[in-house]
């Protein structure tokens, strides 16, 4: 990434999208440059459109998928997404980054992984798992933990429904709750229910969680009991981000006697690096 990038967008187009939920659709984007976004999983583009705005959008596709282009799993809850949501393939949109620090994919490496997402948290750990999956002889054991509200709320559930058939990994899912005469199958409870029963040598696995703000302290509870180390528990932490590039101060994160920027020195977190801060939760 240039210097030139981190200020100014690229041109892009919208190539086709998906809708996934009454909030959520799911867009396939290319730069018109003909390149590669070139990121890691866990990092985060600037989508913007000319008159409306900007917002941080999560790269929800791995950097090993074929092909240019990329994709960005969006809920539609303000004027950019918005927008977004009314647009069609063909139209352009700007692109700034990829931005932030993402997944330890080096440290990953050789061990179990344990993915823990709650509601739109799958988008950003959909990287990291397809990534994983295209490089599946360089890990472990690997087990995905997936929690929404209700069913009709499940993201990429035909992708999900492939994973569970996968003989080298553990899918499993809860919703909180489910509506009288829908069909469910699954675990009913919050996503903490799933925690006791897998069966992973803790010392030897590594965690990767993301989701709403209220689940992390219930999670990391969980993991405590598991005496899971801190070091090994990874955290995306999407706290307010606005500018990406740690000028606005929007996602600033105090603490005694430091400070981290969310877009710059995260948004993917250590446990060990956050759990003294207590605006990071």
């Amino acid at each position: 990434m240039n210097m030139e990038s981190i200020y100014l967008p690229e041109t892009a187009t919208l190539l086709n999208m998906r809708e996934m939920t009454e909030r959520e659709k799911l867009f396939e984007v290319a730069l018109d440059d003909g390149g590669t976004l070139d990121h890691v999983p866990g990092q985060f583009v600037e989508v913007s459109i000319p008159g409306v705005g900007e917002a941080p959008i999560s790269v929800s596709s791995s950097p090993s998928k074929e092909g240019t282009s990329f994709e960005l799993c969006i809920r539609k809850m303000g004027n950019v997404t918005a927008a977004l949501h009314t647009m069609e393939a063909g139209e352009q949109v700007g692109i700034r980054g990829p931005f932030g620090r993402g997944f330890p994919v080096e440290a990953l490496a050789g061990n179990d992984v344990l993915f823990i997402a709650g509601g739109l948290g799958i988008a950003p750990l959909r990287s990291l798992i397809n990534y994983v999956f295209d490089e599946r002889d360089a890990f472990g054991d690997v087990t995905i933990l997936y929690g929404c509200k209700e069913p009709c709320h499940l993201l990429f559930e035909d992708e999900m429904a492939e994973w569970q058939q996968r003989q080298d990994v553990d899918c499993r899912r809860t919703v909180d709750q489910c509506p009288e005469g829908v069909c469910w199958e699954g675990n009913i409870g919050v996503i903490t229910t799933l925690i006791p029963r897998v069966d992973l040598d803790f010392d030897t696995t590594y965690a990767v969680v993301c989701g709403p703000p209220v689940m992390y302290g219930f999670v990391l509870q969980e993991l405590d009991k598991k005496q899971m180390p801190d070091d090994q528990i990874f955290l995306s932490l999407e706290r307010r981000m606005k500018c990406g590039v740690g000028k606005c101060g929007h996602c600033q994160i105090n603490g005694h006697a430091a400070e981290y920027y969310a877009c710059q020195d995260g948004p993917v977190f250590s446990y060990e690096e956050v759990k003294r801060f207590e605006e990071a939760l």
